[in-house]
């Protein structure tokens, strides 16, 4: 069967009846479940596969994959409104988003959500109808040298994601990776920087650091800072209205991490979180006012939004194509293939074709009911920021401590919360920037891990790093991404001093 015939064939038990419920249940599903802290799709989905069992696995599979893709539109709205992140791929929508909905833009904020979320869907599932199997290849390529050579690169854009010092930007960084390294060693199986505390051997989960750096750390500014009126500053909900400028601006970002963040979320291990924050640093790069992120850009907000629905798409290359998970949440749909009879990998394609297609095929429709699910609700969600500040601050407070409790059940994990929601406060005050701490928190396991496969590999010889053409190029363009901007920040002081005289 061909790939026209395929998709075809897909596109008719989609478009079906049943096809389309069970990605409309799916989408809304996963658009709930995102904007609940503490939830997110791995945790549905594990939930599904009891309930799913005996269905018929191509809507099951469809309905789960509804959750995966829709629960990154519900967590850009916990995200741009009360600087909550629901699900981690969305933490770089807080950046520009959040302070879009304190200039009273928070409609415009959530459509450009909306937009480009759609378009990054839509344009990564074409991509993975046509070169799902052509990318898999790609994907066996990289290797750990690969891997921590793009981990480094992501690592090296730290300095984009500082407003003030580049030191403060690496000392937050460095605190960053110290905290990603306690618990248990996953090699040798040591106990690191527990310091004798049980609670610690699991190491600390990613939800306690985004909630308590963003959601409590915002909440511990508000209350302290009450005094000056921003309790009162959120009561404009804004237009939704986007004018051709707002388009304009937008487009190009759009278009450029729909690519990227396509092939970032095909790499095994990259996902949605690493493609959000590179998407958000590489359009920093790129703008030629970078001053404006972190202060409402659109550019800001709409390169992270696209770039992680791009990837939750080319997530599905290695899982379909190869039978590799490439995040936990496609590890759990994994099982979810396994548990429902159907093997994922090279012949997929052949044994069940209705699968592979009829879930790629849903992934259009999908796409197109979030659009047109999300765009009228967003001046109902929007109404949040009407609510009193007080009663919303306690929302926000019980949200985040329900959502820490019911991933591991543990009151220990409620005082970090507290903790780091403290900690976010007197980085703000002190202009630490929590960015690069949240990057080198994601980035720093895995980069530990790739390089020590590849030392194992070698035999403890460096030289393996030097041997791949792909990593030779990524440290030659980290190499860049450090040398460029202090050239850049010279030249601009030398520029003003020049004006100045």
């Amino acid at each position: 069967m061909g790939a026209f015939e395929g998709l075809m064939q897909g596109f008719q038990i989609a478009f079906s009846i049943e096809g389309m419920f069970f990605v409309f249940i799916g989408v809304l599903l996963g658009t709930i479940i995102g904007m609940i802290p503490g939830l997110g799709p791995i945790s549905a989905i594990a939930i599904m596969i009891p309930i799913t069992y005996g269905m018929n696995p191509t809507l099951a599979l469809v309905m789960m994959a509804g959750v995966y893709y829709g629960s990154m539109y519900g967590g850009s709205t916990s995200s741009i409104l009360l600087n909550a992140p629901g699900v981690a791929g969305t933490v770089a929508a807080a950046f520009d988003g959040y302070p879009m909905a304190q200039q009273g833009k928070a409609g415009k904020a959530l459509a450009i959500s909306a937009i480009c979320s759609f378009i990054g869907g839509t344009v990564s599932v074409v991509l993975l109808m046509l070169f799902a199997p052509m990318l898999a290849s790609v994907a066996i390529i990289f290797g750990p040298p690969e891997y921590f050579a793009l981990m480094l690169l992501g690592l090296t854009a730290i300095a984009s994601l500082s407003e003030g010092s580049t030191i403060k930007a690496l000392i937050s960084a460095t605190l960053g990776f110290m905290v990603v390294m306690i618990g248990i060693d996953a090699q040798t199986g040591t106990a690191r920087f527990t310091f004798g505390n049980v609670n610690l051997l699991d190491g600390i989960d990613f939800l306690v650091i985004a909630l308590g750096l963003f959601a409590i750390a915002e909440v511990c500014f508000l209350i302290l800072n009450r005094k000056d009126g921003s309790f009162g500053q959120y009561k404009r909900i804004g237009s939704l209205k986007l004018s051709k400028e707002d388009f304009k601006e937008m487009s190009g970002p759009a278009t450029r991490q729909s690519f990227l963040g396509f092939l970032l979320g095909v790499l095994p291990g990259a996902g949605a979180t690493i493609s959000s924050f590179i998407g958000y640093i590489t359009e920093k790069k790129l703008a030629k006012n970078p001053e404006e992120f972190g202060k409402g850009s659109i550019r800001g907000l709409a390169a992270p939004e696209t770039a992680n629905n791009a990837a939750t798409s080319g997530a599905f290359v290695p899982l379909l194509s190869l039978g590799i998970p490439g995040s936990g949440t496609t590890a759990v749909m994994l099982g979810a293939f396994l548990v429902l009879g159907v093997q994922p990998g090279p012949m997929l394609m052949t044994e069940f074709p209705d699968v592979f297609w009829g879930v790629i095929a849903s992934m259009y429709i999908g796409n197109v009911f979030l659009l047109i699910l999300n765009l009228p609700l967003i001046p109902y969600f929007a109404k949040i920021l009407l609510v009193p500040r007080p009663l919303l601050i306690s929302l926000v407070i019980m949200f985040s401590l329900i959502g820490v409790y019911s991933v591991s059940f543990s009151i220990f994990d409620l005082y970090l919360l507290i903790m780091f929601g403290v900690f976010g406060y007197f980085m703000r005050v002190f202009a630490f920037p929590a960015a690069p701490f949240i990057l080198a928190f994601i980035l720093g396991g895995m980069m530990e891990q790739a390089l020590r496969q590849s030392l194992t590999i070698s035999g403890g010889s460096w030289s393996i790093f030097f041997n791949s053409s792909i990593a030779i190029s990524l440290f030659a363009i980290a190499l860049l991404s450090l040398i460029i901007p202090q050239i850049r920040n010279r030249k601009q002081k030398k520029d003003s001093a020049d004006l100045s005289a």
